[in-house]
């Protein structure tokens, strides 16, 4: 049961990311009436929201684009940095929807943002634990126990994820559309391609929390031989 659960989710991804790939590609072709550049974007939202001390600087790469606490940075994608189009309006208000989160303590991204030396520390070790773990399962089940600890607070982090992604989204499209940046069919267009992005979060926790489930059934399944 627990194998075609992997294989749905594995195509799930497959079909969301083919989507999503899909939707920037049609949504970067469809130019702004404005003909404002993702960081002309990004420079507004954030000067709009009264935020003067991030810095919107570009990043190589395609969907890189992210926002980063530690130095205060909007980091758009080349292709979004110098884009004027309905596509890269709609990223670069999202990426700046993080910042408006961290200018007003927003208690999931704070929350998030103190889960993140955890998640680092168990990412290196995980791998190797629970290797260890599954192969002496029989001799040694707490190291499984403690591989599955280690899972589990990646899976917390992707949870934790898809509400601080969503509310980014949320101020994205309500700022582009009182700013008048987005309006009508280009406007709905920001939303849809900003909605294709959300699934593959939605997606990500779920096979992470697949994941976890297999591993806590081999380990019960160790205490019942």
């Amino acid at each position: 049961m627990i194998w075609i659960i992997f294989i749905g989710i594995a195509v799930i991804s497959y079909i969301v990311q083919a989507n999503l790939k899909n939707k920037f590609n049609r949504y970067s072709r469809e130019p702004l009436a404005s003909s404002m550049t993702g960081r002309d974007v990004a420079l507004k939202m954030l000067h709009d929201n009264g935020i003067y001390d991030v810095q919107v600087t570009s990043t190589p790469g395609q969907l890189t684009d992210h926002y980063n606490p530690a130095n205060k940075t909007v980091n758009l994608s080349e292709g979004v940095y110098n884009s004027c189009s309905v596509a890269a309006a709609a990223v670069a208000a999202h990426e700046c929807g993080h910042a408006v989160q961290h200018a007003t303590a927003y208690s999931m991204l704070k929350m998030r943002s103190n889960l993140v030396p955890i998640v680092n520390f168990s990412s290196q070790i995980m791998s190797w634990v629970l290797l260890a773990g599954i192969l002496m399962v029989q001799t040694m089940p707490q190291i499984l126990l403690i591989g599955i600890v280690l899972f589990a607070t990646t899976t917390l982090f992707s949870f934790i994820t898809l509400p601080v992604e969503i509310d980014a989204s949320r101020r994205a499209l309500q700022w582009l559309n009182r700013s008048g940046i987005t309006y009508g069919a280009t406007h709905s267009h920001a939303q849809d391609a900003l909605r294709s992005a959300a699934y593959t979060y939605v997606v990500a926790a779920l096979g992470s929390l697949a994941t976890l489930i297999y591993y806590v059934m081999i380990f019960l399944g160790s205490r019942r031989d």
